[in-house]
């Protein structure tokens, strides 16, 4: 790999770095050190502000609503462009096909009137009885098709929860919710998923307990359920000892079986079918189509990334040789900011993201202030210090330190940059302007992914092996690039 000099803001940067560095040298060589000194910390004071600037922040619009057949084909047509991305960049895999096939299912289903009713909910709270009763009492009453797909047990294995879908979601709870089913039905809710909590087994509890838990379900799911989405049944009531005294003084006894209490669910599921059947179909496309577009999105990053590591190693080892062979720590952020805007208008190439001269210089000028702001490049240099000692022979070189916390700090910059472009939409994304609050936090968990011992152990014995085997002088930055 070689460096590309056509690419002005990366050597001009390093350019000026050398030349205020020259400047320094020559302090030992005459009697106006003090000039010459003054001259070069005022020359890397206009440079650090020419590169320091404000970055706007991205305006997030609201979401549209989800139950109309607008916005469904809205997401179909997302999910269409990320495919086309995904097959322009990797056209020899078979995934956009499949993910095209299954689009072009869902845009056929957008007319259907069958309706698919998933039940769902935690162990033992009545799921198969319910759909047994409702196939058997009134689905067959309704003129279209509706299916009762039951998921597996909620929470049972928190790393193999099933995934709830459907048209419609019939969430069984047993008595009053736990933190774990509330989670659960917030996040259904949040996703657009039409959603009724049905409380089975009312028979089990007295007729002041009943008001009670009722109560208590439509407070804590007040804001995010309908109170008329919130029912109490009983599907397949316990059955109950009767005993009849007779005439002659004996008493006979019989089991009585319960008659199920359906009647307030399935007049909801009723009025609800009847009112908002065409806009459930259309909510599902809304849903099925993100989860497509997420696919299609997930496997495109994956191309990106495998493009974007490459660029980052290449400039995290020009940066080490250039620090390395620059021992004036003044300068070292100079000539590392040059090479971080590089950085972000070759990253932005890949991810689609053009960005002009001014917009990458103050992009990388952010990265560079919120690592000091966030305390991030003391803690890495002294972490990285300690680590170098066992390594005598760089420990000793001077620079090293600097060298390989600058090409750790260009590392930390490409990963941030590659996972916030992997968090923007691919469609009607802003160019060249970032959410700074966002681009921050994504900065630190970067920082934090890769704060590890054994991580900084091996990187840092993988850039100080590289510039042991360097000279200093200007023959460093390219013989580290190739």
């Amino acid at each position: 790999m070689t460096l590309n000099l056509r690419r002005p803001i990366l050597i001009g940067g390093i350019g000026l770095s050398a030349a205020l560095w020259l400047l320094e040298t020559l302090q030992h060589s005459g009697s106006e050190m003090g000039e010459t000194a003054l001259i070069g910390l005022a020359a890397a004071g206009a440079g650090y502000w020419w590169w320091k600037q404000q970055s706007p922040k991205l305006e997030l619009a609201l979401p549209e609503p989800l139950a109309n057949r607008e916005a469904a084909e809205k997401a179909i047509a997302a999910s269409e462009t990320a495919i086309k991305l995904l097959a322009s960049e990797a056209p020899n895999s078979a995934d956009p096909a499949n993910l095209t096939a299954q689009l072009d299912r869902l845009r056929a289903e957008l007319d259907r009137q069958d309706l698919r009713i998933t039940v769902t909910g935690g162990k033992a709270v009545g799921k198969t009885a319910l759909i047994q009763v409702l196939n058997s009492n009134w689905a067959s009453q309704h003129q279209h098709k509706l299916s009762f797909p039951e998921t597996a047990p909620l929470f049972a294995n928190t790393n193999t929860d099933a995934k709830i879908g459907g048209d419609l979601v019939l969430f069984v709870t047993a008595g009053d919710i736990t933190d774990s089913e509330f989670q659960t039905l917030s996040q259904l809710a949040a996703a657009g998923q039409r959603v009724l909590l049905v409380w089975n087994k009312l028979d089990q509890y007295l007729p002041e307990q009943q008001s009670q838990v009722l109560n208590s379900l439509q407070q804590k799911m007040q804001g995010i359920l309908g109170t008329e989405d919130i029912i109490a049944i009983a599907a397949s009531p316990n059955s109950i000892k009767v005993r009849r005294h007779q005439a002659d003084g004996t008493v006979q006894e019989r089991i009585e079986k319960q008659v199920s209490q359906l009647d307030a669910l399935t007049e909801r599921l009723t009025k609800i079918l009847t009112e908002e059947r065409q806009q459930l179909v259309w909510a599902s496309a809304v849903r099925e189509a993100a989860s497509i577009k997420l696919e299609a999105k997930t496997l495109l990053n994956a191309v990106r990334r495998d493009r974007a590591i490459p660029i980052i190693e290449q400039y995290q080892y020009i940066a080490a040789a250039t620090v390395f062979a620059n021992p004036v720590p003044a300068l070292d952020l100079l000539a590392t900011t040059a090479i971080s805007t590089q950085l972000v208008i070759d990253l932005g190439a890949i991810y689609q993201q053009q960005f002009s001269l001014d917009q990458a210089k103050t992009v990388a000028g952010t990265l560079a202030n919120q690592m000091f702001k966030l305390g991030l490049v003391e803690l890495s240099t002294q972490t990285i210090t300690g680590l170098l000692k066992s390594n005598a022979v760089t420990y000793v070189a001077g620079g090293a330190v600097q060298g390989i916390s600058a090409a750790y700090f260009t590392r930390i910059a490409g990963l941030s940059l590659i996972e916030y472009f992997q968090s923007q939409e691919l469609e009607n994304a802003p160019k060249g302007i970032f959410n700074l609050d966002q681009l921050t936090k994504t900065l630190q968990a970067v920082f934090t992914q890769n704060q590890q011992v054994s991580f900084l152990q091996s990187f840092v014995n993988q850039v100080a092996s590289r510039l042991s085997s360097q000279v200093s002088g200007p023959e460093t930055v390219k013989s580290v690039a190739n």
